[in-house]
C-alpha cells in the first residue's frame, strides 16, 4: 500500500496509524506500507521517517520530484509485492473497501481494481462544485476516450504487479492523469478492471489546484486520444501477453454491442444535429437555404463518420479509413436528398416559411435521415471488417495441432490399406492351399 504524499506533514501520522491498525486488525493478507514523499518541504519527512522507525512493515520512499504518477512508478516499480495499491493520505475512502479492492486481483480473477464513487452502492459526502467537476470529468472520458470504467479518479486503486510490469512503462503522465492512463490503456487492452462502491467523504482541505489540473488532463486526454488513433501503442502485445483475446465470434444473427453501439451513435447524432443547426444557421444569410444547407451538412458527416468510426465502432488507425469515409459521404447523400426535399417541399407548401420553421424541418428530416446512415456505417464498419481477409492467421500451436491431426490420419489410412491388402494375400494362400488338397 503506497501513500503518495508532498507537504502533509499534519494529515501523514494519523493516516498511517489508522490505516497500519486497520490492516493488522482486519485484513487477511500479509502487506507493507510506503510512505512515498514527493519532494515535501515541510516536516513530512521527519513525520514519515518517525512511524517507519516506530511502525513495523512501514517504509519510506523519497522523491526529489513531485508527482503523484511519478510517485507511484516508483514506488510500484521497486516492490516484490504481488498486488500493488495505493489511497490518498486524507482516508476519504472508507477502509472496509480495501478487501473487496485486492480480493479480485489475488484470485487473478481481475486485472486491475479501482474504488468508485459514481457506482451505484456508493456513498459520497462532497460539495456540490467537486461533484460537478468529478462527473463532468469522467462523462469527458466516456466521450472523448470512449471509458467504462466510473471514476477515473478516485484515490483508491490496486493492480497485480505482473499487469503492472507490463503497463507502467506505456504510462507517461508523471502527475494527476496518472491514473486515467493507466486505466485507458488497460482497458484498450483488454483487461479487466474491478470495481468497487465506496464510502467516500470529501476532504475540504483537499490541496488539488482545480484549474492547473484539469489543463493537464485536457493535455493527457488530446495526447493519449492521438496516440491511440494513430495505433502507435503496442495494446495487442500487452493483450497476447495477459491471454485477454477478443471473444470467439457470435452465432449468426446476434449483433455485436448493438445497445452500447446504440447509445454512443445517438450521442454523436445529437451533437452532429446541434453543429448542423448553428452551422445552418450561420450560413443560411449569406449563402441561401439551399447552399447552406449543403455545406452544413457536408462538413457534420465528415466529422460525424469520423467521430462513429472511432467512438461507435471502435476502429482505430489509418486501415479502411477511406473506404469508411466513402460509405459516410454515400449516406450523407442520402441525408441531402431528405433534407433538401424537405426544404424544397416546405418553400413550395408556404412560400417563404418563418427561420425557426424552416430549421425544425430540416433538423427532423436530419434526424430521420440518422437511422439509415447507423445501419449504413454499421454495415461497412462492423460487418465490413469481418470478411475472410481480416481473419487471423492461425497460431504455431493450432498449425501443429491441424498438421499432427492430418499425419495420423495419413497413417490410420496406410495401416487400413496395408490390413485390407494382408486379409487378401491370406485369403488367396488359403484358396491355394485347398485347391492343392483337393488335387
Amino acid at each position: 500500500m503506497v501513500v503518495p504524499v508532498h507537504n502533509e506533514q499534519t494529515d501523514l501520522e494519523p493516516c498511517v496509524r489508522r490505516l497500519h491498525a486497520y490492516l493488522v486488525d482486519e485484513f487477511p493478507y500479509p502487506f507493507r506500507i510506503t510512505i512515498a514523499d514527493n519532494a515535501s518541504d515541510d516536516g513530512t519527512l521527519a513525520v514519515a521517517n518517525s512511524l517507519a522507525a516506530e511502525l513495523p512493515a512501514v517504509s519510506v520512499l523519497r522523491l526529489a520530484e513531485k508527482g503523484r504518477g511519478r510517485a507511484l512508478r516508483a514506488a510500484w516499480g521497486g516492490s516484490d509485492a504481488a498486488v500493488l495499491a495505493y489511497m490518498d493520505v486524507d482516508l476519504s475512502t472508507d477502509l472496509a473497501a480495501l478487501p473487496p479492492l485486492v480480493a479480485p486481483l489475488i484470485s487473478g480473477h481481475s486485472d486491475l481494481a479501482i474504488g468508485s464513487r459514481l457506482s451505484r452502492g456508493s456513498r459520497v459526502v462532497r460539495g456540490a462544485k467537486r461533484e460537478v467537476i468529478s462527473r463532468g470529468y469522467n462523462l469527458l472520458l466516456k466521450g472523448t476516450l470512449a471509458a467504462r470504467f466510473s471514476d477515473a479518479q478516485c484515490g483508491f486503486k490496486a493492480i497485480r504487479a505482473d499487469v503492472a510490469a507490463r503497463l507502467l512503462p506505456l504510462v507517461r503522465d508523471t502527475g494527476w492523469f496518472f491514473d486515467t492512463e493507466l486505466l485507458v490503456l488497460a482497458e484498450r487492452a483488454g483487461l479487466r478492471i474491478h470495481e468497487v462502491p465506496v464510502d467516500w467523504i470529501d476532504d475540504p482541505d483537499s490541496r488539488v489546484d482545480i484549474v492547473s489540473t484539469a489543463v493537464a488532463d485536457l493535455r493527457g486526454i488530446w495526447r493519449l486520444g492521438r496516440g491511440l488513433a494513430a495505433g502507435t501503442l503496442p495494446l495487442a502485445e500487452l493483450r497476447a501477453g495477459f491471454g485477454r483475446g477478443p471473444l470467439p465470434a457470435p452465432s449468426a444473427g446476434v449483433p455485436v454491442g448493438l445497445p452500447r453501439q446504440l447509445v454512443r451513435f445517438a450521442a454523436v447524432g445529437v451533437a452532429s444535429t446541434l453543429a448542423y443547426a448553428v452551422l445552418f444557421a450561420l450560413l443560411r444569410g449569406g449563402l441561401g437555404a439551399q447552399a447552406a444547407n449543403l455545406v452544413a451538412l457536408l462538413v457534420t458527416a465528415v466529422a460525424n463518420t469520423a467521430a462513429n468510426r472511432r467512438l461507435t465502432f471502435g476502429v482505430t488507425g489509418r486501415r479502411h479509413a477511406g473506404r469508411h469515409h466513402v460509405q459516410g459521404l454515400l449516406a450523407f447523400g442520402l441525408g441531402l436528398a431528405l433534407t433538401s426535399g424537405s426544404l424544397a417541399v416546405l418553400h413550395a407548401v408556404t412560400g417563404t416559411p418563418p427561420r425557426l420553421v424552416e430549421l425544425g424541418v430540416l433538423t427532423a428530416a436530419n434526424l430521420a435521415a440518422t437511422v439509415s446512415r447507423f445501419v449504413l456505417l454499421r454495415v461497412a464498419m462492423v460487418h465490413g471488417n469481418q470478411r475472410p481477409d481480416r481473419v487471423a492467421p492461425p497460431d504455431r500451436e493450432a498449425r501443429a495441432g491441424r498438421a499432427d491431426r492430418e499425419a495420423r490420419a495419413d497413417r490410420e489410412a496406410r495401416a487400413d490399406r496395408e490390413a485390407r491388402a494382408d486379409r487378401a494375400d491370406g485369403g488367396s494362400q488359403g484358396a491355394h492351399s485347398v485347391g492343392k488338397a483337393v488335387r
